[in-house]
């Protein structure tokens, strides 16, 4: 996620990166924050498509944040633009600039980061990803890449979607952990989680992935995990549903 931070306020700037990217890193996203301290720097680098959400304070010197916006729609209208502002009495222009929300300074972490959970909703889906050691190296993988996590003795066989398996030193629970818990890893059984994104069928006893592997699922737990399975794609189906509606 490729944010803007227009403020010509230095500490304000650097106080809104430091949140943006610990935002990111608290929900495995990669984000990247690019700071102008004018609408006129901003509007000369600009280019459609090149942020996912700016962050837009109204006062400022020379160009304000109004009407560097209403340049900026003239070009982009699909980023989402969050307007910061000591003073609620610009707030009719800012929103006919088609503005996503509008905060009210002071900044506080919990404003900043409610604004982009909100706006990971209605974004496209970002990649995911985790660093995974394995050997002597670090590995990145992203999730939706990652099919299959075995445990064998203290390490963890991940299988990834191009036949690679990386064989690394954790625990289950480490690699949830890692995971930030995301839905799509299912347990299917002691020491075996699985995308769900891959998983298939469910055959007998076993469960059946798009690439003919099969693993085995506990007997008594198999209507429950077929339907975290089943509750996962619901969840998936509506989150882009939302998405849609809202573009």
């Amino acid at each position: 996620m490729r944010i803007a931070l227009v403020d010509d306020n230095k500490e304000d700037l650097l106080e809104l990166g430091r949140l943006c990217r610990d935002f990111g890193e608290k929900n495995l996203c990669r984000v990247e924050t690019a700071s102008f301290s004018s609408g006129e720097s901003f509007l000369k680098s600009f280019r459609e498509g090149g942020f996912s959400v700016v962050f837009m304070d109204i006062f400022m010197d020379g160009i304000n944040g109004v009407a560097t916006s209403l340049r900026l729609r003239e070009e982009d209208s699909a980023c989402l633009l969050v307007f910061l502002t000591s003073s609620r009495e610009f707030m009719p222009d800012a929103f006919s600039c088609h503005a996503f929300e509008y905060i009210t300074k002071p900044i506080s972490p919990e404003r900043i980061f409610g604004v982009l959970a909100d706006a990971l909703k209605v974004l496209p889906p970002m990649q995911k990803y985790m660093e995974i050691p394995s050997g002597r190296k670090t590995a990145r993988a992203f999730f939706a890449d990652i099919m299959s996590v075995v445990t064998d003795a203290h390490y963890l066989d991940i299988q990834l979607s191009d036949g690679t398996v990386l064989r690394s030193r954790m625990t289950v629970s480490e690699f949830m952990e890692r995971a930030g818990g995301d839905r799509r890893f299912i347990s299917v059984n002691k020491g075996i989680l699985l995308n769900a994104d891959y998983i298939v069928d469910f055959e007998g006893s076993c469960c059946v992935l798009e690439n003919g592997s099969q693993f085995p699922v506990r007997v008594r737990n198999r209507r429950n995990t077929e339907q975290a399975v089943q509750d996962y794609h619901f969840q998936k189906i509506r989150s882009q549903q939302g998405r849609r509606n809202y573009q």
